[in-house]
């Protein structure tokens, strides 16, 4: 007989949670969204909230006569990189979409977030025919100063991926991104979903008849920084898996069924990143399959459930690596990116499991959602200060945080502070001056320690000290689903 932990209903999951938490999940919510106005390129709205921030990159595009103004910065650059932030805008809406009814009024800021980023992606889609704008800025000539976004003097050269030099993996992703952003304005305002969704289909189409990896066409300005290491087909299978949640359309799903089989869907992979989009992909069309049992797609959940196995301490196939202090840990640079993205998957599969009576299966161990839950309440309350160091690597959250984080805005005074234009090499003063960030970058999540549980407070250590979109935006999901569990 197979071990087997009870199955709840997700309600009583989330009752069955400690109702006395060591953290204000909602505190956190709220401070994980604040993050990406911090991020913000473009012109500010009224309602921007870090007043620090002002305007900046008001003239992107505009060498070739087209408007690229918006979007986000990644990390502490002032680079816009297409394929990170089109997956930072898949997660934010999926977020919203899996737990959105749990962010009470912090829901429209989520939705907010989204927006700001599918503004953008829809200009870079659609500003000129047969081509995707991928990137604003030189990277080189960008990491080679220290400048807030205000000031920037760098060139804002614009790349593109075309028919003649594709870019599949960018292009399936920036499909992904405006066809889950479609579903979080569905209701509340249905012109703009609709325009998503017509643009994520020509976009994906665009992605799979001209196939190719944007790392060889655009490898001196992508390269080393946001190279498509896995290639372009798990992007494609991804941006297909989206458009028919979406959609709906049955020809998504016949492509995902004819073509799975040679875009990855075979593959175990035990990472869910910018770059790697296998396991998020099979969690997502597992749901299909668990709560419609749509003939064809049990592969998927499979694969998910071998993805699940390797993270639970003690069942077969288990091989994560943990801390001494038990985070999740895959790589030195940026390592909190694997872990927010776990987290999240985590959760939106518990939830696929309880609303169909499902669970996984671990050789002779029988793994339900609640388990699930705790494996990933246990990565978020550690990034909340749950850890050995007692700190929160979210900045501005709780008593201890990240001082010296690695980002120009933040460490340098504001315009505001500072009115006088800083030029790029007197930046540098602030890059490695001792103090604290003038600016605190209120629910940044930081690279996060190594894999003995250090960390080092270094501006210096960007692997480290560095935030990024893509850290925060699965721990929105994943916080907004312990924040309503707070208040079930």
């Amino acid at each position: 007989m197979p071990t087997l932990f009870p199955l709840l209903s997700l309600s009583l999951l989330l009752l069955s949670l400690p109702s006395s938490s060591a953290f204000e999940y909602s505190d956190a919510l709220h401070k994980s969204i604040l993050f990406f106005e911090g991020q913000r390129s473009g012109k500010l709205p009224p309602t921007q909230r870090l007043q620090w921030r002002g305007n900046s990159g008001l003239s992107d595009g505009s060498s070739a006569n087209v408007d690229l103004v918006g979007g986000y910065y990644d990390g502490g650059d002032n680079v816009k990189f297409g394929l990170p932030m089109a997956f930072t805008i898949t997660m934010l809406a999926w977020s919203v979409i899996e737990f959105g009814d749990r962010m009470a009024g912090e829901k429209d800021y989520a939705a907010a977030a989204v927006r700001w980023g599918s503004d953008y992606l829809l200009k870079a889609a659609t500003v000129s025919p047969n081509a995707l704008y991928v990137q604003v800025a030189d990277p080189n000539a960008d990491h080679r100063c220290w400048e807030r976004p205000e000031d920037m003097d760098t060139p804002r050269n614009i790349y593109k991926v075309t028919n003649q030099n594709p870019g599949s993996d960018v292009a399936a992703e920036t499909a992904a991104a405006l066809a889950a952003a479609s579903i979080v304005f569905q209701h509340s305002d249905p012109s703009y979903s609709s325009r998503l969704l017509q643009t994520a289909k020509k976009v994906f189409d665009f992605a799979d008849r001209f196939r190719g990896s944007y790392s060889d066409s655009l490898s001196s300005v992508v390269c080393p920084f946001y190279c498509s290491y896995s290639g372009y087909q798990d992007e494609l299978l991804w941006g297909a898996a989206w458009l028919q949640r979406a959609s709906g359309n049955a020809t998504y799903m016949s492509y995902i069924k004819s073509n799975g089989h040679v875009l990855g869907a075979e593959d175990d992979d035990f990472s869910f990143s910018w770059d790697d989009k296998r396991v998020g992909t099979k969690v997502l069309l597992s749901k299909a399959f668990l709560e419609q049992k749509v003939a064809g797609l049990q592969l998927y959940k499979v694969h998910t459930d071998n993805y699940i196995c390797s993270l639970v301490p003690g069942s077969s196939g288990f091989q994560a690596q943990y801390t001494p202090g038990g985070l999740l840990y895959r790589e030195t640079g940026s390592n909190l990116q694997y872990v927010t993205s776990t987290a999240f998957l985590l959760l939106t599969y518990s939830k696929y499991l309880s609303s169909s009576g499902g669970y996984t299966n671990c050789g002779s161990t029988t793994v339900s959602a609640s388990t699930l839950i705790s494996l990933a309440k246990k990565q978020v309350d550690y990034i909340l200060g749950e850890n050995p160091a007692k700190i929160s690597y979210m900045v501005g959250f709780g008593g201890k945080y990240p001082l010296h984080v690695h980002h120009r805005g933040s460490s340098i005074p504001s315009t505001r502070a500072l009115p006088g234009h800083i030029s790029c090499n007197d930046g540098f003063q602030y890059l490695h001056s001792s103090s604290p960030n003038p600016n605190v970058l209120v629910g940044a999540i930081v690279g996060g320690p190594d894999s003995s549980d250090g960390f080092a407070d270094d501006r210096a250590n960007y692997q480290q000290s560095e935030p990024s979109t893509y850290i925060n935006a699965p721990m929105v999901g994943a916080l907004a689903f312990f924040a309503g569990a707070a208040t079930a």
